[in-house]
């Protein structure tokens, strides 16, 4: 076992935990984990792009009404506009570190001269990209700006086990992580004055996802054992549109291309959005997700299709470069033939709760991106707000660790990790049958439209599968199979509650028992039993 010291731990390597290390002092001492290669992240396998008020025919307030409108109203107003408020900012910041964004064929572009798309639920032009693979165009500009600088150490092949706790002056603070590391096959001690958790979501709990396979809930389970809060996890967002296909896994069509122009058909070539919703295609993406599940259980197809080949071929070709190259490869040519899409898991809307500076209830850590819940979603992520709240959000959390750096004394010594009374696992079956186990019955039973009894039999098999994996983990040695099953078990579980809880349909929560939204929607806060809630904050007593 090996123990590290740093100034601040950011357990994530995506934009939310890159955006942390770059703007925090050059002077703190950073240790960046990440659980695979650094490209492993949710962020490099985005395509769409980012939102952001760029032009003059634009306005902050149409950004915040829309972002209100997509979130079935349960949007928190206070995030929303610190969000979009900051939005031009954190484009500029992008561009200044290295991001080759989209620009216009002609200069008539205002202030940036970047080409801005439209996506669903948006009611003006405000999505800068760079073509379809805005993602890995951050992520690269990023990642070499993380490089360069001397202060940030890199862990990559490493999974975070659990938070460790002390106790200083009666109040429990967050002091670390145990981190395992994979190619050691050891579990080491990260000691921090400072945590962040920006391991991205969860939907990996379910068997079909658009999201890599580390999505796995870390941060989230990691954060409730510890004592925080989580809210709003009922609204678990399937994008619409991946591609179907048995060689196309976790292949996401970019929302840009409905953006464009790009119709969905059913197999006998019948175009139904404009009976779901008067915006049609346009629609936010849990109406477009419900519209394709319904024609598919009405009419019992494996898939429906996306069409934009009556576009001009070039213009296909140009703008969406990595959907047109991927279906090549699968035989499907975008400027002539359709693409087979299914609904699939792929953002979660809930988190860890946390303040306008990324602060949770247990003191020293911070949540950002994808694992945290500041209330900008609401009932329904609107498409590309998530990577401008990583930068967001993530400069505010930076800029409140390097204002209270001095306050915090650095951890000396915790807790060894002990494995003296586990031995090896003899029976590995059980945590792949479980795996499988897990993400079908959240298929079946809590997908996009759920009922009372479909949920109540997700929860009595989740809790039976929680039994039976606390008790492998104790008896054995950790593997990061077992660690993500862990995780994943305790994001079901959460999912499930946050469900039975919320007696209205409302955005991504479609419930046929209750088929009404309530007049008054308030969010679903699980309370661990041994939570750490602060009493510093009116946001956390709403």
């Amino acid at each position: 076992m090996a123990v590290y010291h740093h100034d601040v731990l950011i357990i994530g390597s995506g934009a939310a935990g890159l955006t942390v290390a770059l703007n925090l002092p050059s002077d703190t001492r950073v240790a960046v984990i990440s659980k695979g290669e650094l490209t492993h992240a949710s962020t490099w396998y985005a395509q769409g792009g980012v939102a952001a008020v760029l032009d003059e025919t634009d306005s902050l307030e149409s950004h915040i009404a829309d972002t209100h409108v997509a979130g079935a109203h349960l949007c928190h107003d206070d995030a929303v506009r610190k969000t979009v408020e900051n939005g031009p900012d954190a484009i500029r910041w992008l561009i200044d570190l290295g991001v080759d964004f989209t620009r216009l064929d002609r200069g008539d572009g205002g202030e940036f001269g970047y080409h801005l798309t439209r996506e669903g639920g948006h009611s003006h032009r405000r999505i800068i990209h760079a073509a379809d693979a805005t993602g890995i165009a951050i992520s690269r500009a990023l990642i070499d700006q993380t490089l360069k600088r001397d202060n940030i150490e890199l862990f990559e092949n490493r999974v975070a086990v659990d938070l460790l706790l002390g106790n200083e002056g009666g109040d429990t603070h967050c002091l670390g992580a145990y981190i395992h590391d994979q190619e050691q096959d050891r579990t080491d001690v990260f000691l921090a004055r400072s945590v962040v958790l920006a391991t991205g979501g969860a939907s990996k709990v379910y068997l079909y996802t658009s999201n890599p396979d580390v999505a796995t809930g870390d941060g989230i389970a990691m954060a409730w054992r510890a004592g925080c809060r989580v809210a709003n996890m009922e609204f678990m967002q399937f994008h619409p549109t991946c591609l179907y296909h048995p060689k196309a896994k976790s292949f996401l069509v970019t929302e840009a291309i409905r953006g464009e122009g790009g119709r969905l058909f059913l197999p006998n070539g019948h175009r139904f959005m404009p009976e779901h919703d008067q915006r049609a295609e346009l629609a936010p993406r849990d109406v477009v997700a419900r519209a394709i599940d319904y024609e598919m259980k009405r009419f019992g197809v494996d898939c429906v299709y996306l069409d934009i080949s009556h576009r001009p071929a070039d213009f296909i070709i140009n703008h969406f470069p990595t959907v047109y190259a991927k279906c090549l490869q699968l035989g499907i040519d975008i400027t002539r033939d359709p693409m087979p899409v299914v609904p699939a898991a792929h953002y979660t809307c809930g988190g860890v709760i946390t303040d306008m500076n990324g602060q949770t209830d247990l003191p020293g850590l911070y949540a950002i991106g994808e694992t945290a819940f500041t209330g900008l979603h609401g009932a329904n992520r609107m498409a590309s707000n998530s990577l401008l709240e990583c930068f967001v959000f993530g400069k505010a959390a930076s800029e409140h660790i390097a204002r209270h750096r001095a306050d915090v004394p650095l951890p000396q010594t915790a807790p060894e990790w002990d494995e003296s009374l586990v031995t090896e696992a003899d029976e590995d079956v059980v945590i792949s049958h479980n795996w499988d186990e897990l993400r079908r019955f959240m298929w079946d039973y809590v997908g996009i439209v759920r009922t009372v009894k479909r949920l109540q039999r997700a929860k009595h098999r989740a809790d039976l599968l929680q039994s039976e994996i606390d008790e492998y983990y104790s008896n054995y040695r950790i593997s990061p199979d077992l660690l993500e099953l862990r995780n994943l078990v305790v994001i079901a579980d959460l999912i499930i509650r946050s469900a039975l809880a919320r007696k209205e349909s409302r955005g991504l929560h479609n419930m046929l028992d209750f088929p009404d939204s309530v007049d008054a929607p308030v969010d679903t806060v699980l309370v661990p039993d041994n939570a750490r809630v602060r009493s510093d904050d009116p946001r956390f007593h709403g």
